[in-house]
């Protein structure tokens, strides 16, 4: 593999800001991965944060991306839209620790509102001159392509380099094949210095070498390794022997 880069960590760590907190009852921060939050060390690569649902991990990387500035639907820093204000304020008890280098290019990522990023880069195509916003994404209006099309020119054509790209289950438009590809425009992006937390339920996509995969469980959050994923071992199994597992699964 290419000697990564390892210097360009953007963020280094998040916490808590425990001494805000009065209550743990309501939402967010009732939500299993808030409740026994411990300092989370970021990987200065690929960071992915797993789990079942429920635990809270669409929420905490939403709570992490405002933070940082981030529009709660996605997109760059410079978008600014609400389809529907769904979003919680735990960005409010969140301390990000950042590095020393800044980083020359941001996005977030959501898979399930990335729709309404397409739709306001159209809008603002219409109503602004110059080069337009769309060029950036391969030039075809996002809304012409199919959606794992659409998912992928995000990547492949918006994704520049020395950025930050917070990405929340970015597989749920992409096949296999394109969630390997996406594999090898991750460590493309990298080599060039670039730092990434993913939240996936994807196998594939965790198993990027040299990563920090953090699980989320109703105790809190542990490192883990691939294969002792519960993702992992589902699916070994299922390719190992189907026809066992159906029996005890239609029993």
């Amino acid at each position: 593999m290419t000697k990564l880069n390892s210097h360009t960590q953007y963020i280094r760590s998040i916490e808590l800001k425990s001494e805000k907190i009065q209550s743990y009852r309501n939402f967010p921060l009732n939500l299993p991965v808030i409740r026994n939050f411990e300092r989370l060390q970021l990987h200065p690569n690929v960071t992915y944060l797993i789990g079942e649902n429920g635990m809270g991990k669409s929420t905490l990387l939403e709570g992490m991306a405002i933070a940082l500035g981030f529009n709660p639907e996605g997109g760059t820093l410079n978008f600014n839209f609400s389809s529907y204000d769904s979003h919680s304020n735990l960005d409010e008890y969140l301390r990000l620790a950042k590095g020393v280098h800044r980083p020359k290019d941001s996005f977030f990522f959501r898979a399930e509102s990335f729709y309404n990023v397409a739709t306001n880069i159209e809008e603002l195509d219409r109503e602004i001159g110059g080069r337009k916003i769309i060029d950036s994404f391969g030039g075809k209006s996002l809304h012409e392509q199919s959606h794992g099309e659409s998912f992928f020119a995000a990547f492949t054509e918006r994704f520049q380099g020395k950025g930050l790209y917070i990405l929340d289950e970015p597989e749920a438009a992409l096949s296999p094949l394109r969630q390997m590809s996406m594999l090898r425009r991750i460590h493309d992006l990298v080599v060039e210095g670039s730092q990434f937390i993913i939240s996936t339920h994807s196998p594939l996509l965790m198993a990027y070498p040299d990563a920090k995969i953090m699980e989320l469980t109703e105790n809190g959050m542990k490192e883990t390794s691939l294969e002792a994923t519960n993702h992992y071992t589902i699916m070994k199994q299922f390719f190992d022997d189907k026809d066992r597992l159906f029996h005890h699964l239609f029993q």
